[in-house]
């Protein structure tokens, strides 16, 4: 039997998430060294899978598959497409540099308190959020997925009630509260929507006997496998349900500005670069796949949710005062791009919907994290505190500036290449709602420069004077997310194409092919 490489991929930081959590109490050096020396053996594992995964050949490749629960029909089943391949290097890519962020995020608190948090805990648990979110992205049994899929939401539910962001301008009690009070918001909206998903489950055990998703595809396919037209329905309606919950698709998107708010930078880089990522990845696998004939019933509804998404995110964010619940709305923008593309139902959208799953992964990393350096010096995160910053530190003024572009879709930088081909596939079927959404874009420039502005420029605050520019273990973090914003916005080719092939498939499982250009070439 082949070496189980997207098992070893998924296991490796499960076993160092508890070996972490294991270091003695006073080995919490110890402990952010071994879970930085996982991950980036994980990073290894992942860019093994990239490398050995071949574009041209079969659709899941690396694959796996193991009895289980035979009773119920529930085997154990791993493979990768494209576009799993390109996520799972993303986490993999990811998490090295949100533990270095978090380096000191879980230390003891200030000298006098009899308070400590646990350092070995807060690294362990973001192991096993990857190792979750990776095995999400490898599962090909409905039922496994579903496992995983809802088990992420304890060690993120850990992660954000019981290490929050110190910048709290009401003291530690109210800190505690409303990280409290995050972390119970995220955990039901997500388990309402896990348990509306697991009727939809044992649904699809009901009418197909088994939850292979390949199974399921092929006896769809064939002919052998019939749903009628109600049951597809409600089945997809079970599915996105869930996965629009963790997306964040209004108006199921309340929890998220909550969540990035309360958490440390680097945990609010988990949810919305890599867990949220989870929600989008499964509408294209699970619910294009598993229900063509309902996903195209039930798109312009999607579609007209997705817009306002769009619109509604980035009028909020332009409206913030709070630097982290800024990025958390622009987050809810880029999402609702991310689902339009995903059912325009065209090669363009749907290739660019993947491609800014993994810009949107990078460009909010590094905004995100750069954002956290700023409000871990000043000790605050509203805007109106800031002023000047770049003229006693111009390296993270300037790296900052950097995200905040490429959050903007600046051409050069690597959204660009994605939101370009969303919106192009979108207006070749639906013109009106590729012709809304673009006021996105310019919606996007206004709350991302007008940040810039009263942050980094003007006169500098007695507050900020004194602050430091970033430090090496900082710019090691920073650096390298900067570098691939700039390669891949020049040259997205080697995401691409990675992604097209899959694309193609999927398009062809629910039955459509890009519509011809209404006006004819000049010749």
């Amino acid at each position: 039997m082949s070496f189980p490489l997207l098992t070893a991929t998924a296991a490796l930081p499960a076993v160092g998430a508890v070996a972490t959590a294991a270091v003695p109490a006073a080995g919490r050096t110890a402990a952010k060294w071994l879970a930085l020396l996982v991950s980036l053996a994980t990073l290894a594992l992942a860019i093994t899978v990239l490398v050995r995964f071949d574009p041209d050949g079969a659709r899941y490749q690396l694959t796996e598959s193991h009895a289980w629960i035979k009773d119920f029909g529930v085997r154990y089943e791993l493979g990768v497409d494209g576009i799993a391949v390109a996520l799972v290097a993303l986490t993999a890519l990811l998490i090295p540099f949100i533990i270095l962020a978090g380096w000191h995020d879980a230390d003891p608190l200030e000298t006098g308190s009899r308070r400590w948090r646990p350092t070995q805990g807060f690294f362990a648990l973001i192991l096993a959020v990857e190792a979750m979110v990776l095995i999400s992205f490898e599962a090909t049994d409905v039922f496994v997925f579903y496992i995983f899929f809802e088990a992420m939401l304890i060690p993120m539910y850990f992660l954000i009630g019981g290490f929050g962001d110190r910048a709290h301008a009401q003291g530690e009690a109210a800190a505690s509260t409303q990280r409290s009070y995050a972390a119970v918001k995220f955990l039901l909206y997500n388990l309402v929507g896990g348990l509306i998903m697991l009727a939809a489950v044992i649904g699809v055990y009901v009418v197909a006997g088994n939850f292979s998703l390949q199974e399921i595809v092929q006896a769809r396919a064939n002919g052998s496998l019939h749903m009628a037209t109600s049951t597809e329905r409600w089945l997809f309606l079970g599915f996105f349900f869930a996965f629009a919950v963790k997306a964040p698709l209004w108006p199921l998107h309340t929890w998220l500005p909550n969540a990035m708010q309360e958490a440390t930078a680097p945990v609010a880089v988990l949810i919305t670069a890599v867990v949220d990522k989870v929600g989008t990845f499964a509408m294209l696998r699970f619910c294009l796949q598993l229900f063509p004939q309902a996903s195209k019933w039930a798109t312009p509804a999607i579609l007209v949710l997705a817009l306002i998404s769009i619109v509604y995110g980035a009028l909020l964010a332009v409206g913030q005062r709070d630097i982290k619940r800024l990025v958390a709305y622009a987050s809810i923008s880029h999402f609702g791009f991310i689902i339009m593309g995903i059912f325009a139902m065209t090669s363009q959208g749907q290739s660019g919907a993947t491609l800014y799953m993994v810009n949107h992964g990078i460009s909010t990393a590094a905004l995100m994290l750069v954002a956290g350096f700023l409000i871990s010096r000043r000790g605050s995160r509203l805007i109106a505190d800031y002023g000047g910053v770049q003229k006693v530190a111009p390296v993270l003024a300037g790296t900052f500036l950097i995200g905040g572009l490429a959050t903007l879709s600046l051409p050069g930088l690597a959204p660009f290449v994605s939101e370009f081909l969303v919106l192009v596939g979108t207006f070749a079927r639906y013109p009106a709602i590729g012709i809304i959404a673009t006021f996105g874009i310019v919606l996007a420039a206004l709350y991302t420069l007008v940040l810039y502005q009263r942050t980094m420029t003007g006169p500098v605050k007695p507050e900020v004077s004194a602050m430091p520019d970033l430090r090496a273990r900082e710019l090691v973090v920073v650096a390298p997310l900067i570098v691939l914003l700039i390669f891949l916005g020049v040259y997205p080719k080697p995401v691409t194409d990675i992604v097209n092939p899959a694309v193609k498939q999927t398009m062809s499982d629910v039955h459509q092919k890009d519509p011809k250009p209404s006006v004819e070439a000049v010749k």
